[in-house]
């Protein structure tokens, strides 16, 4: 058993979350090309240490995280709309939840990621979540048909920086806050990068 197959049994049934199981679509990106990206944002060895560190920090706090980001969303119509129910004008509560559900885990999977190709495949599956060609379809909602890239990649700063307060809870010294907190907005940033794939004419990304 390869250590993928052996780390996704370990994972919990969450509805609609595929990471490292068969189906999952192949990202066209290469892990070469992974490499490469995670050079260009200087995002190294000590980086994923740091990660690793967070997460025992920040696992026990996941749902008082959630409350902060979905507040965020909830308080920002322009991106509540994404979760609203076309029939009924109304935010789509079991759709919310079941994404709820699979953010909760996302906190620890970027803390704790590996970087290989279940990893990678993973992130396109998201992105293609986020586009009209998958919008919705995962949770057979019934909310706008696609997500802006706009908005996804402005999300990198509110999904980073209220990060801090939860990572300085878990007693560390200011210097390593700050080392987990740059680990953290790293990784967050390139998950966000990888995916914009499917947003991008074929050949420009």
């Amino acid at each position: 058993m390869t250590t993928s197959s052996i780390q996704s049994a370990t994972r919990p049934a969450i509805p609609g979350y595929t990471y490292g199981q068969a189906g999952t679509p192949r990202s066209p990106i290469s892990l070469l090309e992974l490499e490469d990206l995670k050079k260009s944002l200087l995002f190294g060895h000590d980086d994923i240490q740091w990660l690793r560190k967070a997460r025992p920090i920040l696992e026990p706090q996941t749902e008082t995280i959630l409350d902060v980001w979905y507040g965020f969303v909830g308080s920002n119509p322009h991106l509540l709309k994404y979760f609203v129910d076309t029939r009924s004008g109304e935010p789509d509560a079991a759709y919310l939840a079941a994404v709820r559900k699979r953010f909760g885990r996302w906190i620890v999977d970027t803390a704790d990621a590996n970087y290989d190709q279940a990893w990678l495949d993973y992130q396109y599956e998201i992105g293609l979540r986020h586009h009209r060609v998958k919008k919705n379809k995962t949770d057979g909602a019934h909310a706008a048909a696609h997500i802006p890239l706009r908005h996804v990649l402005a999300l990198v700063f509110p999904i980073s920086a209220t990060i801090r307060p939860f990572l300085e809870k878990g007693g560390q010294p200011p210097a390593d806050v700050e080392a987990m907190q740059a680990a953290w907005t790293k990784a967050v940033l390139l998950q966000a990068i990888l995916w914009a794939q499917p947003y991008v004419r074929e050949g420009d990304f």
